[in-house]
């Protein structure tokens, strides 16, 4: 099945998401939609993202490497859960709002 097409919010979440750059190594990133609790079969919002580059977002060949979908377990290891790092977008974006 695949995702639906995000609103304009959401669309402007994703874009700002991305230009965060890689949680990891702060490389240009795109985002990946945390599972985590999304339960079987259910999409996971888009404003449930994460900025991560291609090397630490999806397995490189053979399946070896640093991408969360290599491996999450080794992942959760190395950088910590999906649900740390969502709250870790989440205050860099709430800090990049300026006061009114």
């Amino acid at each position: 099945m695949a995702r639906k097409q995000p609103t304009k919010d959401e669309k402007a979440h994703l874009d700002a998401v991305a230009r965060l750059g890689c949680l990891i190594c702060r490389a240009p990133a795109e985002v990946h939609h945390v599972t985590t609790g999304a339960g079987m079969g259910q999409r996971a919002s888009h404003y449930d993202t994460i900025p991560l580059c291609p090397r630490h977002h999806k397995a490189t060949v053979g399946g070896l490497g640093e991408a969360i979908h290599a491996g999450k377990r080794t992942w959760e290891q190395r950088h910590g859960t999906e649900l740390e790092l969502l709250e870790r977008t989440r205050k860099i974006l709430d800090d990049e709002v300026p006061d009114e």
